[in-house]
């Protein structure tokens, strides 16, 4: 049997762990000691850690053992001590929010407001490293930004204004002209703070040019937003990657900044370079400058698809198959020196095209490339499309139409009579949803309503829902208040043969408590809350606003 909560009858499967044991005492010797006192002087000692017999554990709580919808993505365990809370109160499904931090104030009323910008940027100066990084991801407080802000690089001033122009430069070894940056991590963590004042932001790092050579391909304009493409060249990602990043002149460090237009345009720079790219492959005319409209980017999408069709009838395939889009949203730095999310700037996006087959090390001959011995290049909705072929081959049925029947006719998982919908937002394109298994407590996924498995089967409306919907995720979860978020695209192959595989997204915030340990590692998500209750608190927070 596939590893699956899905089942064939439209409705999900997991088990509910009810145990009950005993424990051999196999203690050789008690180590009685005083722990402390109570206030009113009452000794506390530590008897109840060394029993006299064996340990039994007549009624411990039940864990509920979810089984993911997609077995790559392991299982899920809620323990009902923890989630039985909730269920009574889920407006408590929150994150806490961060606290209004200031050394400035505090030197201030230290030093009974005598103290000058001066002596505060010479205090600020002998701190050690891991002070100044937890002060620059926290602080709240403009003035200790920008103080930091002159410790971490050269900083050229306008002497009118008195705001940062830009940066000082100078030239390394090699004759690279680079800007002056006295301590990386501080910079990072100082210039990825909302509170920095807008100046320093752009002076720092979102000005065009200020983080590299990275050329501009393409950029959405008017109505409020400013986007820009960024082709990073030399990337992680083979083939190279594109970036969407909000511009120097639409400054958006916040969800509650971010609106539709933006979100529409950080997309539209998706979409659109997504259909160029295949366009050129299939030696179709394509527009050379300028961004494209909706009715143009249409009109060349279905073009796309009809010279697929032609070209699949010809036996000629699409050296590139697959798309990847992902999205780091929010930035943290331990003063330990861990960074703990990746996003140089909040509100960005990245994507690329994936080739269809690699070169395998040990088939470096054209002789053997032609043998057919190229590995599949390695795309994420491809563990998708396996767990579709598993479950067609075990049921006979499409996994993602039993999902969305499943989620349809949701029972609550602890059998109780409160929140039985996993429905978040939903249009008549988009569901929006509390996946029954979660893989981080807080995720949210998804899918089109429709068989639409890739960017070339969304048409107009679609790609609109969307992208508001995927804004409704996002507000969803700064509204409970996840700071970190990690959003991922699982697409089906362009030349795929099943259509039951949906175009999926998850979005996966970090959580203060959950760093990511041995379960984690070992697929196993630990969670303290009902699936049903998250969605409901979810449907609160964006009724909020």
């Amino acid at each position: 049997m596939i590893r699956t909560c899905i089942s064939p009858d439209g409705t999900f499967r997991y088990g509910v762990h009810r145990p009950s044991y005993s424990v051999a005492n196999m203690r050789g010797d008690d180590h009685h000691a005083e722990l402390g006192t109570t206030r009113d002087g009452d000794r506390v000692e530590n008897q109840r850690n060394f029993p006299e017999g064996d340990v039994d554990v007549p009624h411990a709580g039940a864990i509920y053992e979810i089984p993911n919808a997609f077995a790559f993505r392991g299982t899920t365990y809620i323990d009902s001590s923890w989630a039985d809370a909730k269920a009574r109160n889920p407006g408590a499904i929150a994150l806490p929010r961060p606290q209004d931090v200031s050394l400035s104030r505090v030197l201030g009323s230290w030093s009974g407001g005598g103290m000058t910008v001066e002596e505060k940027k010479d205090f600020f100066s002998r701190l050690p490293d891991p002070v100044l990084s937890a002060l620059a991801a926290t602080s709240t407080d403009s003035e200790d930004l920008r103080i930091l802000a002159g410790l971490c690089c050269e900083l050229l001033f306008d002497e009118q204004t008195g705001d940062p122009k830009g940066l000082r430069y100078i030239k390394d070894d090699s004759g690279r002209i680079r800007a002056v940056v006295l301590n990386h991590d501080l910079f990072e963590a100082v210039a990825n703070n909302p509170n920095l004042p807008d100046p320093y932001k752009v002076a720092m790092v979102l000005r065009p040019g200020v983080q590299g050579g990275s050329e501009i391909v393409g950029d959405v304009g008017g109505g409020g937003t400013h986007v820009f493409e960024y082709l990073r060249r030399n990337s992680y990602i083979p083939w190279g990657h594109f970036a969407a990043n909000m511009a120097h002149d639409a400054v958006r460090y916040a969800v509650r900044d971010l609106d539709a237009e933006d979100m529409r345009g950080l997309r539209h720079l998706y979409y659109q370079r997504t259909y160029l790219r295949l366009a050129r492959m299939l030696d179709l005319d394509v527009p050379r400058r300028g961004m494209l409209t909706q009715d143009v980017l249409e009109e060349l999408r279905l073009r796309i698809v009809e010279r697929m069709v032609e070209a699949a009838a010809q036996g000629r395939g699409l050296p590139y198959s697959a798309t990847l889009w992902g999205w780091n949203f929010g930035f943290d730095f331990a003063p330990s020196g861990y960074r703990l999310h990746a996003s140089h700037q909040q509100i960005h996006q990245q994507y690329a095209l994936i080739p269809s087959t690699v070169a395998s090390a040990s088939s470096a001959t054209d002789q053997d490339r032609e043998s057919g011995r190229d590995l599949h290049a390695f795309a994420c909705g491809d563990l998708v499309a396996d767990a579709v072929a598993a479950y067609r081959r075990e049921t006979g049925r499409g996994l993602f139409a039993d999902y969305l029947r499943a989620i349809r006719s949701n029972q609550r998982t602890d059998g109780g009579s409160g929140e039985s919908s996993l429905v978040v937002y939903e249009d008549e394109q988009v569901l929006l949803f509390v996946p029954k298994a979660q893989t981080s407590a807080f995720e949210l996924q998804l899918m089109p309503l429709g068989p639409v498995g890739h960017l070339l089967d969304a048409d107009t409306a679609c790609r609109k829902s969307l992208d508001e919907a995927m804004l409704k995720a996002q507000q969803a979860l700064e509204g409970l208040g996840a700071r970190m978020v990690t959003s991922i695209e699982y697409s089906r192959r362009f030349d795929a043969e099943d259509n039951d595989q949906r175009l999926l997204y998850a979005f996966l915030p970090k959580l203060p408590y959950a760093p990511g340990g041995f379960s984690e590692a070992q697929l196993r998500s630990i969670i303290g809350h009902y699936p049903e209750d998250f969605a409901h608190a979810c449907r609160m927070a964006l009724a909020r606003g």
